[in-house]
């Protein structure tokens, strides 16, 4: 039977949470958040080519998650994987740069939004194909524990990856295996344009975990606090060598499914999207974090500045980084 949570988030205040993590959380949303607000911009005003999944509503999943891990832990990302990417720490001249697929991008420009990756970080890479990162981490899991290492790996996917066969495949091996890797669902509630209720006949994707055995919680995705907590303690279950475990993580992304104008298809309403912006996980960290005294306004004002200033050195970096030389159009390009 599987180990399942409320859907109500822990109380910080029980967890007594340190202050040094609350402003990591904080930081590490603020950076998504900014990266992606001026990437969106970038995609409108035409300077970034190819598509553009915004992250931004989503913040406290990747923070929540990422605060929780080491460096040499592993993740594998999703179309939607700019937070990922920066809440695992990789730079934002590495990442602009690559939007603009410039030589200096994280993939020398050839990887673009969707493809991401910092294997020095752990980072392996964002994914267009809907669950492929699944069996890339079950993987990594399994060298992990063939090799008697404890770093462990984490997948992110979202509610309708679920419905995909490497999912299923991945979460069964994993759980047979007994193996290091942590299943992190990022329910916003539609796949593409979708609906949840269009799609499956549960209310929680959490559920799905019961027929591999494996335990699952449930988390309020729009609280970083209540990420981390269930983050935590899955990855000191892992390290322990007791195997997978799932987290779903009810949140909401505010953009449309690509870019910020989207396709101007009404799948949502205006009211739907304005009621999840009003639980917005950074506003709620940053009422927290004054109201027991964590931090100081003009402390949380400097993290949004200094990530101001470091954003718009990035996108210099990056306009001026040059564009690939078609004389190494078949660099890393391998045949078997």
């Amino acid at each position: 039977m599987a180990q399942r949570a409320s859907k109500k988030s822990a109380d910080p205040a029980a967890n007594h949470t340190s202050a040094q993590v609350v402003r990591d959380l904080h930081e590490r949303m603020v950076r998504i958040r900014l990266f992606e607000t001026e990437a969106g911009k970038l995609m409108e005003a035409g300077k970034l080519p190819g598509f553009l999944h915004l992250y931004v509503g989503q913040e406290a999943v990747a923070a929540g998650v990422m605060a929780a891990l080491r460096d040499d832990d592993q993740i594998t990302s999703t179309h939607r994987g700019h937070g990922h990417a920066v809440a695992k720490g990789v730079s934002f001249k590495h990442m602009y740069s690559e939007l603009y697929g410039r030589v200096t991008g994280a993939c020398l420009g050839r990887g673009g939004s969707m493809h991401i990756n910092d294997v020095s970080l752990g980072m392996l890479g964002a994914n267009g194909i809907v669950g492929a990162g699944v069996p890339i981490a079950v993987g990594a899991a399994f060298a992990a524990q063939y090799r008697g290492e404890d770093n462990i790996a984490v997948t992110f996917f979202g509610d309708g990856a679920t419905n995909i066969g490497s999912f299923h495949e991945g979460a069964n091996m994993a759980a047979i295996l007994r193996l290091p890797v942590l299943f992190i669902c990022e329910n916003n509630g539609y796949a593409e344009f979708t609906p949840q209720s269009k799609h499956m006949l549960i209310t929680d994707v959490a559920e799905r975990a019961a027929s591999y055995g494996m335990p699952s919680v449930i988390v309020d995705g729009m609280d970083a606090l209540a990420v981390h907590q269930a983050t935590v303690e899955a990855v000191a279950r892992a390290r322990a060598g007791e195997g997978p475990m799932f987290i779903e993580a009810k949140t909401y992304r505010y953009y449309d499914h690509q870019g910020v104008k989207g396709l101007r298809h009404p799948y949502r309403s205006d009211a739907e999207v304005e009621e999840w912006k009003a639980r917005d996980a950074i506003d709620l960290l940053e009422a927290r974090a004054l109201a027991d005294g964590t931090a100081t306004r003009a402390e949380l004002d400097d993290t949004w500045q200094r990530t101001r200033d470091e954003i718009a050195e990035a996108i210099a970096y990056a306009e001026a980084s040059p564009l690939p030389d078609t004389a190494d159009l078949l660099l890393n390009v391998y045949s078997g």
